[in-house]
């Protein structure tokens, strides 16, 4: 074996070894992706099930009240359609509608000091909020897992084994301008 032979072998060899840590760095991010997605799903499971014991809880004492609990239990209903077809979009949407809710719901328990005294309320509520606190936690997560998958898909050398090996794009987690304005506090009150 010649020297130019010992070369190209190990050229060959590298550029192998090379494209295969690529390979490996490509599935790791996508595989990371998809469990910072399953983690927001779970802690969308979670607050699924806490919000009818909330509602069952405000009906007791706000008999007044229906729309406010319709549409937190509308709201849920989007999320969990959301959740199911992982529509990203449609799960901002919801997810803005239900945080409006909840928001309207806290601020007339406020009217009803039976309520705010029940131990279950409080519990929930304190539960829920913790529920959503998480739930931004791990979108912030979901989008920098898609955000380092989505730039190494396009650096080069990564973008040839990408597009060799299909690797796609995930979607940010997004809201629009009109979803992230802020809720008019003195409009829930009034």
């Amino acid at each position: 074996m010649s020297v130019g032979d010992f070369i190209l072998v190990g050229t060959i060899l590298f550029v192998i070894v090379y494209a295969i840590l690529i390979y490996n760095r490509l599935v790791n991010l996508k595989h990371d992706t998809a469990k910072a997605w399953s983690n927001i799903d779970v802690l969308l499971k979670q607050r699924h099930d806490e919000l009818p014991k909330l509602v069952e809880t405000c009906k007791q004492y706000m008999q007044h009240e229906r729309d406010t609990l319709e549409k937190v239990m509308q709201a849920r209903a989007g999320i969990s359609a959301a959740r199911e077809s992982a529509n990203l979009h449609a799960l901002g949407a919801a997810e803005s509608q239900l945080r409006q809710g909840l928001m309207q719901l806290f601020a007339v328990a406020e009217s009803y000091p039976e309520l705010k005294a029940d131990v279950s309320f409080r519990a929930l509520e304190s539960r829920i909020t913790g529920l959503e606190n998480a739930i931004a936690d791990r979108r912030e997560f979901y989008n920098e897992s898609v955000n380092n998958n989505n730039v190494r898909l396009e650096e080069f050398p990564d973008v040839i084994i990408a597009r060799l090996f299909n690797f796609r794009p995930f979607e940010l987690l997004e809201f629009t301008e009109e979803e992230k304005r802020d809720v008019d506090l003195k409009a829930l009150f009034g």
